[in-house]
């Protein structure tokens, strides 16, 4: 992996950012409320013990310094067995099962590994859910060093299709993510491999074994899957159109990714973080192939033109614009990217305009979200950290004489209300001040309580989650989008989460925008309901949805401070 930005002579390249900045208006509408909390309060406590918890990473021996242990494996947040409440599932990797701990009515979770299914040995990496076969219950990907597995999920356990699935991938897969690239109705998936690692080869630093860098080997190509729609028993079969669609044409040492409408054409492109490369801008261009646009939309290069260490991916609304934003982690000596949308389909990095380049304190980044921790209706971000090459040793018995070398600390980065940001991680002991080798990241509300928690995963460590108790908040809505299946249309309990919907919540003067999908940060997946902080707004006046198909429609508004389900076809449709 890169492990020092590369200075480029961009001075001429920077100001023509900053002028464009500022004459774009780059500001966030105000939010209802935007009382900042002085007193210093923490937004996150740790309840991992609490909640019963014990998952710890497994990467199995040291000595050899395998990379793909170094990157780490993810953590999906979902409700498998549709009983209204979060569960979470832990990939692992170095000879030791994945985990799924089941949550129960008192809010604690219990081990439900044996006998689901789901207790998988293997270099397992990335995880990602969607309902493949529209029966409404929602399935399981794991990405592999060297492979790829799928789970159906039969009514609250698992069968591997994975023989039967069409689904294969020989190389180090990473993040994925479900999305309905051609708009039939069925989740579609797209791998992200990183790159043709040798584990002959050998890498030192100052005269001792270390893990070898991204430079060392070849980039690998995204892999997509088509689904091909209902089979016999409700199978499932993908296709491989990797080479059909274009993506062979454009390998990479991709990390990150995320799965979203980036040119306002209605149909989801994929933009992928590369490792110590120019990114990928995937643009869907409706005939099942796909174009890499990235150079020409903003998206390849930070603000100094420069290629950085792309790991995480978040995707969201920072600014209130309406349109989506890319925010990416990048390695320790560099800056993280936001990529700030305007015009539509055209990007540019605003990292320095929104307060981003100069952190309290520098890391390592991976895991990344953008959500709204204090429900003041304005997106923060939180992100995970973990060095990728020997450092100062952290005293941290926990961490073990190996992996305190790496272990950093974790950073919050609070939005003021207007798309600039505030590093909040002094206030947050719990999540900031503990070192780890943090890797993946998922959010979720996990106790329904209309607050986004978190949950890390680490390198060799525990994993950990994170309750949120920011103090003042505002109000919220918590919105869940279903889409029909397209074979059985009348039956209800066969609806799926709609990947790749855009919801509008409207609230006076006052629109926030989400997406659903849940397949960003890094290795990871999140609870895919839309979540909005609304502040001081009590109603909301409507509630509009851009289903993945390019149908507009208009739901009724209500009061705040709930969640709310929405069906397709139930609305009023906008042209």
């Amino acid at each position: 992996m890169k492990r020092s930005l590369v200075l480029v002579c961009g001075v001429g390249l920077f100001a023509f950012g900053m002028t464009w900045l500022v004459s774009s208006g780059f500001r966030y509408r105000p939010a209802p409320s935007e009382q900042e909390d002085e007193s210093g309060s923490a937004w996150f406590h740790d309840v991992t013990d609490d909640l019963g918890i014990g998952f710890t990473h497994d990467p199995g021996p040291t000595d050899q310094y395998f990379l793909p242990q170094m990157t780490g494996s993810g953590v999906a947040v979902f409700d498998y067995d549709r009983d209204g409440r979060l569960d979470l599932f832990f990939a692992q990797m170095g000879g030791k099962p994945c985990r799924l701990y089941r949550q129960l009515p008192d809010g604690r979770f219990q081990d439900a590994s044996p006998g689901s299914g789901l207790d998988l040995v293997g270099t397992n990496t990335g995880v990602a859910v969607g309902d493949v076969n529209n029966d409404g219950w929602p399935d399981v990907a794991v990405s592999q060093f060297g492979g790829l597995r799928l789970f159906l999920n039969e009514k609250g356990t698992f069968r591997d299709v994975t023989p039967t699935s069409g689904l294969g991938n020989p190389n180090w897969g990473m993040s994925m993510a479900f999305f309905d690239y051609d708009r039939d109705g069925w989740l579609d998936l797209v791998v992200v491999n990183y790159l043709d690692f040798d584990p002959s080869r050998t890498c030192t630093a100052d005269g001792k074994r270390e893990y070898c860098g991204a430079e060392a080997f070849p980039g690998t190509v995204t892999r997509l899957f088509h689904n091909l729609g209902p089979q016999p028993n409700g199978g499932v079969t993908f296709e491989d159109v990797t080479v059909k669609a274009g993506l062979a044409r454009g390998p990479g040492p991709g990390m990150g990714l995320a799965c979203a409408d980036f040119d306002g054409d209605g149909w989801p492109d994929i933009f992928v973080a590369n490792d110590g490369q120019p990114n990928r801008m995937w643009v869907n261009r409706r005939d099942g192939t796909f174009a890499d646009a990235a150079a020409a939309r903003g998206t390849a290069f930070n603000f100094m033109g420069s290629a950085q260490a792309g790991r995480g991916v978040a995707c969201g609304d920072v600014n209130g614009d309406g349109l989506m934003d890319l925010f990416v982690t990048h390695s320790n000596g560099e800056t993280h990217a936001l990529w700030k949308q305007k015009p539509r389909g055209l990007f540019h990095d605003a990292a320095p305009a929104a307060g981003l380049t100069h952190p309290r304190r520098q890391g390592t980044g991976f895991g990344a979200v953008v959500a709204d921790f204090d429900n003041d209706g304005a997106p923060d971000i939180a992100v995970v950290n973990g060095h990728i090459a020997r450092a100062a040793p952290t005293p941290d018995p926990a961490l073990g004489p190996h992996w305190g070398w790496y272990a950093d600390r974790n950073q919050v980065f609070a939005n003021d209300g207007r798309g600039r940001f505030k590093d909040v991680s002094d206030r947050n002991p719990d999540f900031c001040d503990r070192p780890n080798v943090g890797r993946g990241l998922a959010r979720g509300d996990l106790s329904n309580r209309g607050a986004v928690d978190l949950v890390v995963t680490t390198a060799g460590g525990r994993a950990r989650v994170y309750r949120n108790v920011a103090p003042g908040q505002g109000h919220w809505l918590t919105v869940r989008a279903l889409l029909p299946d397209p074979a059985h249309p009348a039956e209800s309990a066969r609806a799926r989460d709609a990947h790749g919907a855009e919801v509008t919540v409207v609230a006076g003067e006052f629109r926030w925008v989400r997406l659903t999908n849940p397949a960003d940060s890094y290795l990871s997946s999140s609870d895919p309901k839309a979540h909005f902080g609304v502040g001081a707004s009590e109603q909301v006046d409507a509630i509009e949805v851009l289903w993945p198909d390019g149908t507009r429609e208009t739901f009724p508004g209500g009061a705040a401070d709930r969640f709310v389900t929405l069906r397709k076809g139930a609305g009023t449709t906008r042209q």
